[in-house]
């Protein structure tokens, strides 16, 4: 016979331990489950229904009871007799606003069966003496009414929707006597929806709490669409009933149950019924105050019935059971596998650590044989290979230490020359001319997102005028320097050719330029190559500035109110050519003008992340507008500085600030 491998024993050994462990559980737990479910099922559908009785009946009792005050008052019956008697009138709507205050819902409603004015006062709106409306015979909606006066009882208790007030509540309709002479109803309302939620919804799962009336209509359910809605002023029992949900041979059961119950109103009365396609326990208690049945369906197999105290000796076995399963699986797979593994687990170490002359076990002839007689090869193996392995790791390391120390010298030259590039690009910025023309009546934020970046500003003076402009080239870095080159060299060309007092004409011929430049280039289509601009031409002897922009806008701002100039759509060098033209505006004293790039108004920052945008960017101008210029820089970094937080800079930003005063 073949002997038995590695496998076969590990299965052998669980499936010996699963029997030992499954027969005794089986037994114990075939005699306990039924027991233990349908005892405890039986106890908590009775304690549940009987918490849910004593739940519903204090405060239903107490809102019915105010009710009957409120319709045996001898105000309300004066009133209802004269109507129109202002001072009955005035007197029964003060004593009714002390009845609403003490109502659940804090409100109340009265009506006349002579004139049929319903009168109703809600929680959280002024006392009304006018009526809300007037009920119809004719209209079915308000069949519930002309039910109830011609009904012999003296209340009921009815659910229903009014669809002229557009609620639902638990109406209590009392009807209003005197003597024999019926005078109309009053009452009040509990909200459907608090209703349910307070006495109905219990959040248990498997357990459904209802509400019957006598003739087993549902008077209220978790599932609003099971309520027989207006069924508590109608004769015959229609609407949706239990019964309905019920196959034949358990509306018997049902019956008799509610009978039981209504004979013995101290008593939970229980039976089995199908409902909702499950078999479940159905637990009623009555209430003769409401003339209700207070029912539990509870599922057993879905609901938590069972008691921690009958668990523990169920625990306790199947903890003893659990323990001797490990023990028996342990003791078979510790002498079985684990022993011959250990074995082979040592020799395995010692092969790791070189010594590849180490005896290995004697294999047996299973799969531990097997592996042992294949360690001895990969050793072999090893051995031979250790010596080539070594020898290809020296050639590869000297390789990597050489291809380092040029990385390293690469990456030196990368660094200097983009410090280079910021040390020429710095040059083209006419930050010196700026300072000795304009002093104190600028400012200047420019800040690349990296060393170097895609934004320059322009200043060109002349004889009483001068010129201001931002540029946002597309890109950043190194392309963006780049760019920024062809952008001032094509600016330059185009200041020469057209003047400083048009700075639209200056736009289109830099547009021109810029096209000229890119047009035999392959990559023109594949790569951003425009440019947002933004000039504004400053005549100091007319005191008027002259504004065109290619996606850039000019703000300006007394500190009161900040304007805006905007800029055309389309960006220099775009796909499409754009169209440029002058826009005026006076230079008023105190009146400060702004060019941005859309890096600022684009930085996220704040809790969320969002960008600076345009709003918070003309709250900061206003602001500060009428602080010097370069308090105001200052100002606008730290306002910048303080939104941006952690988040990293998302492009280049550009700024420039003038005032003549």
């Amino acid at each position: 016979m073949a002997a038995l491998g590695l496998r076969g024993k590990s299965l052998l050994a669980l499936v010996l331990a699963c029997l030992i462990a499954l027969i005794p559980a089986v037994l114990i737990g075939w005699q306990l489950v039924d027991n233990i479910r349908n005892h405890f099922g039986l106890a908590y559908a009775r304690n549940f229904t009987q918490l849910n009785q004593q739940k519903i009946l204090a405060p239903i009792s107490r809102e019915l009871a105010l009710s009957m005050r409120l319709a045996d008052s001898e105000v309300t019956r004066q009133w209802l007799q004269d109507e129109t008697d202002p001072a009955k009138s005035a007197l029964f709507f003060r004593e009714a606003e002390g009845y609403r205050r003490d109502f659940r819902d804090h409100s109340y409603f009265v009506i006349s069966n002579g004139s049929r004015r319903y009168f109703l006062n809600e929680a959280g709106k002024p006392a009304s003496t006018e009526p809300r409306y007037t009920l119809d015979p004719a209209d079915s909606n308000d069949a519930w009414f002309f039910n109830t006066m011609r009904s012999t009882a003296p209340y009921n208790i009815n659910i229903n929707h009014d669809h002229k007030l557009k609620v639902t509540r638990v109406w209590f309709n009392v009807v209003v006597s005197d003597g024999d002479r019926k005078l109309g109803l009053a009452g009040t309302g509990l909200d459907l929806s608090n209703f349910l939620r307070d006495f109905i919804v219990s959040g248990e799962k498997g357990v459904t709490p209802m509400i019957l009336d006598r003739r087993g209509a549902i008077q209220a359910h978790p599932d609003e669409t099971l309520i027989a809605f207006n069924s508590g002023t109608q004769q015959s029992g229609g609407g949706s009933t239990l019964f309905r949900l019920l196959k034949p041979d358990d509306e018997i059961a049902v019956r008799q149950a509610m009978q039981a119950a209504e004979a013995q109103p101290n008593g939970v009365h229980t039976t089995w019924v199908s409902l909702a396609g499950k078999q479940q326990l159905l637990a009623v208690a009555y209430l003769p105050e409401l003339q209700w049945h207070v029912a539990t369906a509870v599922d057993l197999h879905t609901a938590k019935v069972l008691d921690a105290g009958w668990l523990a000796p169920a625990a306790i076995a199947l903890g003893m059971l659990l323990v001797a399963l490990l023990l028996g699986f342990g003791y078979a797979a510790e002498h079985l596998v684990l022993k011959p593994l250990r074995r082979l687990h040592q020799s395995a170490r010692a092969i790791a650590a070189g010594e590849y002359d180490v005896a290995l076990p004697h294999g047996s002839q299973d799969e531990i044989g097997e592996l042992s007689r294949a360690f001895g090869i990969m050793a072999d193996k090893v051995r031979s290979h250790t010596t080539e392995l070594e020898s290809r790791v020296r050639e590869r390391t000297q390789a990597l230490e050489r291809a380092n120390r040029e990385m390293v010298a690469a990456h030196k030259k990368i660094d200097d020359s983009i410090d280079y590039a910021s040390l020429i690009q710095r040059a083209i910025l006419p930050n010196r001319q700026l300072v000795s023309a304009l002093g104190e009546r600028h400012a200047v934020l420019w800040r690349p997102r990296d060393v170097v970046g895609g934004d320059f500003y322009v200043y060109r003076a002349a004889d009483d005028a001068c010129l201001f402009g931002v540029v946002d080239c597309a890109g950043h870095g190194v392309p963006g320097a780049l760019m920024t080159m062809l952008g001032h060299a094509a600016i330059d060309q185009a200041i020469l050719d057209v003047g400083l007092d048009d700075p639209a004409g200056i736009l289109s011929r830099a547009d021109q330029i810029i096209r000229s430049m890119l047009r035999d280039e392959p990559e023109r289509q594949a790569l951003a190559t425009n440019m947002d601009v933004g000039l504004a031409y400053v005549d100091l002897k007319q005191r008027q500035v002259t504004f065109a922009g290619a996606k850039i806008a000019l703000y300006f701002s007394d500190g009161d109110v900040v304007d805006e100039l905007p800029g055309a759509r389309r960006a220099i060098g775009d796909k499409r050519v754009g169209h440029y033209s002058n826009e005026h505006v006076p230079l008023l004293p105190g009146r400060t003008f702004y060019l941005s790039t859309d890096g600022f108004l684009d930085q996220a920052g704040g809790e969320l992340g969002f960008g600076f945008g345009t709003s918070r960017f003309a709250e900061m101008l206003a602001r500060h507008a009428r602080l010097p210029l370069a308090e105001q820089g200052e100002a606008f970094a730290a306002t910048l500085a303080a939104y941006q937080g952690e988040h990293a800079q998302r492009d280049d930003i550009t700024m420039l600030c003038f005032r003549f005063d």
